[in-house]
């Protein structure tokens, strides 16, 4: 439950936060996941005694700093569906194996980003392997759903990476912000998919905002049809708009209005969603978004009777050796790496 002494004028609306967040059009949804996962051992796994008595394949529960998900022996997400929309899964720490129906595979992390556009059908599977067999292997994934409008669903469906070499960095006076997709400093980066409705004339912008004891940030206005919203996701207090504010809460802002915040007395980390609403009628239930409760019915029953025929891997929860580095292949056989590797 949140508390305010006065509601800044900018902001419009308040909601807690929690490992989901809630968002606006066109942003749909967003899983934030922070665990500080144990050595592992020979299966890139935890030790059996630090997951055993948990609820193996839905492990939503924080029991020695991590979680396991939908994982049964590597944490993480095996098989699953996505259906209408687009998925932005940044890796700031830790590493994500993927595999998919496209009969993509490779692994992404410690800074990577990896856009997937699902307009059709796609099945992929996203597992978190503890490469480090001698420390600790803390994992810090932010998956962000866009959505996109109905006349590009059910169309091709393409992933592409851009690697951590790629991300701009801005570090000045305390303040570190992470650009991830729009426009800031000088620099841009949209989505590298087509159909995606991540471009520039559409607003979509994406930011990680990192800021030390009593240093600044400032927030510049931006058009008024175009949404805003600012997730505090740790730290112990910052003032925006005069008012102070607390951690693990989301604020929908007034984009019209620029915006300063300054930090409290300990570090704090906010991230920035802004985006033209696409402004459609859709339907959604679980992995599908498309236009009626109809269509996506018929996609839910495709789902459950073909997911696991036309699954093309001969596990759900498969990962790369351990000594993968970061890479991308893809069907044809060819193989993308960042030019660090």
């Amino acid at each position: 439950m949140f508390l305010l002494s006065k509601k800044p004028k900018t902001i419009r609306k308040v909601a807690d936060l929690n490992i989901h967040w809630s968002a606006e059009d066109p942003f749909t949804f967003v899983s934030h996941h922070h665990d500080e996962y144990p050595k592992g051992n020979a299966q890139m796994a935890p030790p059996l005694e630090l997951i055993s008595g948990r609820n193996l394949g839905r492990d939503y529960q924080e029991r020695f700093g991590f979680r396991m998900y939908h994982g049964r022996v590597v944490p993480g997400f095996p098989m699953h569906a996505h259906w209408g929309y687009e998925t932005v899964t940044i890796a700031e720490r830790g590493y994500v194996d993927h595999f998919d129906t496209e009969m993509n595979h490779g692994r992404f992390g410690n800074g990577d980003v990896q856009w997937t556009m699902a307009s059709s059908k796609y099945e992929h599977c996203e597992m978190y392997p503890l490469t480090d067999q001698e420390n600790t292997n803390p994992v810090h994934i932010t998956q962000i759903v866009i959505n996109i409008p109905l006349d590009r669903k059910n169309g091709p469906n393409s992933v592409n990476n851009v690697w951590s070499e790629s991300i701009p960095v801005f570090e000045e006076d305390g303040c570190r912000v992470t650009l991830y997709c729009g426009t800031y400093g000088g620099k841009e980066l949209y989505s590298p998919n087509a159909d995606s409705w991540a471009v520039k004339e559409n607003g979509v912008r994406i930011l990680k905002v990192e800021l030390s004891p009593g240093s600044r940030f400032a927030l510049d206005a931006v058009e008024k049809d175009v949404t805003r919203n600012i997730y505090y996701v740790s730290g112990t207090s910052m003032v925006m708009d005069g008012t102070e504010v607390q951690p693990n809460l989301r604020f929908a802002m007034k984009p019209e209005t620029a915006l300063d915040i300054t930090n409290g007395q300990s570090d704090s980390e906010f991230w920035i969603l802004e985006g033209r609403p696409i402004g459609e009628r859709q339907a959604a239930f679980g992995p599908v978004i498309l236009k009626d409760l109809k269509e996506v019915r018929s996609a839910m029953d495709d789902i459950r009777i073909n997911e696991f025929p036309e699954w093309p891997w001969e596990l759900i929860d498969r990962t790369n050796p351990i000594d993968t580095g970061r890479e991308l292949c893809r069907a044809d056989g060819t193989v993308e790496r960042p030019p660090s590797e």
